[in-house]
This record gives C-alpha cells, structure tokens and sequence, in this order.
C-alpha cells in the first residue's frame, strides 16, 4: 500500500437473513474495534443481496432486512456520528465503477473464484451473471473510496486479493500509479469462524435450515439459552489441553465462542473445565451469551420499532458516502475516456 493513501477501512454485509453470532464474533465487533484506530464506512450490500436467488424479486424483504442489518450494526457499537453507514445501492458510484471492473478485470481472475464455485455447485449454468461478477462489484464497493483495510473472513479473502489484482491493473492500463491503493484485508478476532451449534464441521449460516444452528441477533434470552443448551457436544467431558480437541469439532466450537465472548485466552477456559462435564459449562455459556447478546438485541428491537429513523440514518450516510465516491468516479472516467 502507497504512503499516498490514507488508512481507511471499509466492508459490509448482505441482508438475507437476520444476522447471528458468527456476524457478531467474526465482523461486528471487530468493526467496532476499528472505529478507534482509523475512519470506517460500513455499508449494507444491498446490490449484492439479489445476485442470488435468496435476496432476488423479494423487494419488501429487502428494504426490511436491509432496515434489520443496519439496525445491528448500530446495535453491536458502529456509531453512524463517525463511521459512515449507508445502503450500497444508494450510491451510484458502486455500480458505475464495478462496469468498468468488469472491463478491467479478466475471466480467468473470476474463474478462479472458489465461492462462485461453491455456491453454485453443478449447476453453473443457472446462476446469475451478477453473482458470477460479484468479486468486481466487491472491488468497487472498496476501491471507490481507496479503502486500504477491509477486515474480512477467510471465506472473503480470496476476493480482496483480487481486488489488489484489479487496482494495480487499472493503475497501469491507465498510466496512473497509486491512483487506487493496494487494498490489505485484516482478518482479527479470536473467533473469525464460528461453526454451527448442530455440525462443529459447517459454519455457523444465516441460511441453514434448523434455527437451532445458530444463535440470531434478534433471539431474547431464553432463546440463546436454549440454543446452547441443546447444542451438539460429544460423550466425553471437556479436553485437559488443547490438543485434546482435536477431532472434536463441536467441543472445539463451544469453547471457542466461550473464550470469543469472555475475551478470554482458549488454554485458560480449558484449564477451568477440563475434566468437567458439559452441562456445567454450557450453563456458564448460556449466561455469558446472554449476558453479551441480549442488550444488542434489545437495541435492535428499539430501533426496527422506528423504521424512518433507521431510514434517515443511512440517507445522511449515503449523502457522506456519495461525497467521497463521486470525485473518485469522476476521475476514473477522465482516465478512461469517458469525459475530459
């Protein structure tokens, strides 16, 4: 990354679905943490929502779930007075630059892509060309504000990557060194995967079928409680060191979120419980989660209770965002040709 550029953070997440602990753990928190460390613009990725099927010509499901995000974010510590906070589609300047991303960029690039891969299995063909694109998109959702940190997932990184690739080429296609930064993901947090709590194989997912998986944003206290609680563990009692987790993934996932929420090393859980069995500790989980998730979820409910509010929040975003991405814009068609 060039010394021309100034640290500035961006990410966002789609809204499909109500966001759960992985969200939490894996993104939230650590965009709240960096708030303190450099300017942040946080945006809800509504564009990228109906590059499949789960977000696509369901408009009223959208605004909702695009008003929900934006209300946990809020709720989990972005503070709109100083970060940005605004819905990706209104801001023309995501779309405008991802066309010319789309030009830059070449289909080898997209074909190495895994998460098109994974997503769409055996039946490419029946994907949108949206979601085939989606890694372009990505790149001008960052790039039109010279974002140089994304803090992203390790499912996510492959794409930065290739946002690196598209910046460094516009660059020299257009003879315009640094004009785009080199963009570094920031994968922090002591829980960046948080796996469901019925499969310690599978990630934790807004879309898996049992909500039992997953400990929503929304869920009241009695909810988290239960849901850990009944959460998938092995017959045997909690490991004496960490290597005897190994090989057991639900066993591993539990004290992962315990040492996430406590903010707590992992050997030092285990040292506390080892031997014990897992009803003890899972009680101790359930109040510590609550402890933790309940006032976020109580914030959430205040805000969703006045939709204009949070609709008030992300114009006066978009308005702070459209500012900075405009003249970026605007001299990327000077280079290309369009104007000038």
């Amino acid at each position: 990354m060039s010394d021309a550029h100034k640290p500035l953070v961006f990410s966002g997440m789609q809204p499909t679905n109500t966001l759960h602990l992985g969200n939490y753990l894996g993104a939230l928190r650590n965009w709240v943490k960096l708030q303190d460390k450099m300017p942040c613009i946080y945006c809800v990725v509504d564009m990228h929502a109906i590059t499949a099927d789960a977000g696509y010509a369901k408009p009223k499901e959208l605004a909702a779930a695009t008003r929900e995000v934006a209300a946990a974010y809020i709720a989990a510590g972005v503070d709109p007075a100083r970060s940005v906070l605004f819905r990706q589609s209104a801001v023309p300047a995501h779309a405008e630059l991802a066309w010319i991303f789309n030009c830059v960029a070449r289909l080898g690039w997209m074909d190495r892509m895994t998460q098109f891969k994974e997503k769409t299995g055996k039946h490419k063909e029946r994907a949108s060309v949206g979601l085939y694109t989606y890694p372009a998109l990505m790149a001008a959702d960052i790039l039109v504000y010279k974002a140089t940190h994304v803090p992203v997932g390790e499912d996510q990184k492959q794409h930065v990557e290739l946002t690196r690739d598209i910046a460094q080429k516009f660059n020299n296609d257009f003879n315009a060194p640094d004009f785009f930064p080199l963009t570094e993901p920031v994968i922090t947090g002591t829980a960046t995967r948080v796996m469901s709590l019925r499969d310690g194989s599978k990630k934790m997912s807004k879309s898996d079928e049992s909500d039992y998986s997953r400990i929503n944003l929304t869920d009241d206290a009695d909810a988290i409680s239960q849901k850990i609680k009944k959460a998938r563990t092995d017959p045997n009692p909690l490991p004496e060191s960490e290597k005897d987790l190994e090989g057991r993934p639900e066993a591993l996932n539990l004290i992962n979120i315990y040492a996430a929420l406590a903010d707590e090393a992992k050997p030092s859980i285990i040292a506390r419980y080892a031997g014990q069995q897992f009803s003890g500790f899972k009680n101790d989980l359930a109040d510590l989660a609550v402890s933790k998730l309940t006032p976020i979820a109580s914030e959430m409910r205040r805000l969703l209770a006045d939709p204009a509010e949070i609709d008030r929040i992300l114009a006066a975003g978009a308005k702070r965002a459209d500012d900075i991405a405009a003249p970026v814009v605007a001299e990327v068609k000077r280079l290309v040709g369009f104007s000038g």
